[in-house]
């Protein structure tokens, strides 16, 4: 089993060319798989893992409630936002500037065949991320993602989201770090109305260095799945 995850920081990216160029990795590796199958062979499949930031977006999953996007043509403009219907699993959330996404591209047979537990996974990554950071961070019962506070005042710090198809993922995570909160405004975040969203910033009282945020990542990738990671 192929445990090597190129890595990929490909900075800002508009999210269709994002999406775009997961997939085409995610196809890469599915073909692999099915020739394997097809052939009798054992082939090993790649494992990538790519960081970005996207311009002000919003995006709803295949299992979302649009009403859940409250923002009108008119109010988009102003806020130079976007919105785009998307493959994942969840509802709707927003990325933009200064939040760290993190898509994993990766064959989850060479690790486990088990999604539950790799969502239990990437919340377990980014929790101990965050407490490196001093934020002490959370699961909330029946409500993926990672949260701060959940019995008294509940904020999500961190959405995710994946698609799978043969135990290949795309799509992951995105870690609210040093963007403007106020996009989440226009939305009900994940489609949970009762409940606020953060950032590290806000929390801290201080920007994050996000190169900083990013290196604790992948150590905890590295520890947590077992990943070795080659920056490409």
């Amino acid at each position: 089993m192929n445990k090597s995850v190129s890595l990929l920081d490909v900075s800002s990216i508009e999210y269709t060319k994002g999406v775009e160029y997961q997939k085409r990795l995610f196809d890469e590796i599915i073909s692999i798989k099915s020739k394997n199958r097809k052939n009798q062979t054992s082939v090993p499949t790649k494992n990538y893992f790519i960081f970005c930031e996207h311009n002000h977006v919003y995006t709803l999953g295949k299992n979302g409630n649009n009403k859940n996007f409250l923002a009108d043509i008119k109010t988009q403009k102003k806020i130079g936002a976007s919105f785009h219907l998307t493959n994942r699993g969840g509802d709707i959330t927003y990325h933009g500037p200064e939040q760290i996404v993190g898509y994993p591209i990766i064959d989850l047979e060479n690790f486990f065949s088990d999604l539950g537990k790799y969502m239990r996974g990437i919340e377990e990554v980014i929790i101990e991320t965050l407490s490196e950071f001093s934020i002490k961070a959370e699961r909330s019962a029946g409500e993926t993602g990672v949260w701060i506070d959940t019995k008294n005042n509940a904020r999500k710090i961190c959405a995710i989201g994946v698609k799978t198809s043969r135990w290949v993922t795309m799509h992951g995570f995105a870690l609210n770090v040093n963007n403007d909160l106020s996009y989440f405004d226009h939305i009900v975040p994940c489609g949970i109305s009762n409940k606020k969203v953060t950032s590290m910033k806000n929390e801290l009282n201080v920007d994050v260095d996000k190169s900083e945020v990013k290196k604790i990542i992948i150590k905890n990738f590295t520890k947590i799945f077992g990943m070795k990671f080659v920056v490409t």
